[in-house]
């Protein structure tokens, strides 16, 4: 079973994906971190992200797996160091690469060929599990969206810059070639932004029947 979850960054979905798999008893499934770790990757050897080529070549060889809800990058657990500013700033430019989209796409579909899971992200619904049983689009206000991430404390910037980033790196999300974000046609729509996280799991639990 596939439970998809899309939406922009701070609209909870990481969150309410954690919770509606751990009430499910399955697994919980980022695809931002297999982005995030492959842009951890590129930063640290120092690829130049505007040069395509290499930076397909780069991600191709990198060995990506996902251990207990947790990303594995060359056997290294980098779970822990997915969220720095940095990384925020440009894993969203290394996913618009539409040849590192079909490499993740691939992993993620190959981790999910034996198991249940609650996958959440950008294109979780369109592209990667478009016959997923169940599929929801989790939104949020751009002021609630900033609001959180300023909440999490990972973030050094202040909330006005953090918003600021935050609709910059939606406008890139919503016009990728492949993969952008967007609603599809027959996911469920909720706006968190007013909602606590219970609200919200009781509407998605409510609509999965197992």
């Amino acid at each position: 079973m596939v439970v998809a979850i899309d939406g922009p960054a701070g609209a909870g979905k990481s969150t309410i994906a954690k919770e509606i798999a751990k009430r499910l008893n399955i697994t919980f499934l980022n695809s931002g971190s297999f982005y995030r770790a492959i842009t951890l990757s590129l930063l640290a050897s120092k690829v130049n992200l505007d040069d395509e080529k290499a930076v397909i070549d780069h991600a191709a060889a990198l060995d990506i797996d996902y251990v207990n809800s947790r990303l594995v990058l060359n056997g290294v657990d980098v779970e822990d160091k997915l969220h720095t500013d940095e990384i925020d700033a440009n894993a969203s430019k290394v996913s618009s690469y539409v040849e590192v989209r079909h490499i993740v796409n691939d992993k993620i579909r190959k981790i999910t060929k034996k198991i249940s899971i609650v996958c959440e992200g950008r294109d979780m619904t369109t592209v990667v599990f478009p016959n997923a049983e169940y599929k929801f689009y989790l939104d949020a206000s751009i002021e609630a969206q900033a609001m959180r991430r300023f909440k999490q404390g990972v973030s050094s910037m202040s909330l006005e810059e953090i918003k600021a980033a935050i609709k910059k790196r939606d406008e890139l999300d919503k016009n990728k070639a492949e993969g952008s974000l967007k609603i599809a046609s027959d996911a469920v729509y909720i706006d968190s932004s007013d909602l606590t996280i219970e609200q919200v799991c009781e509407i998605i639990l409510s609509k999965i029947h197992i």
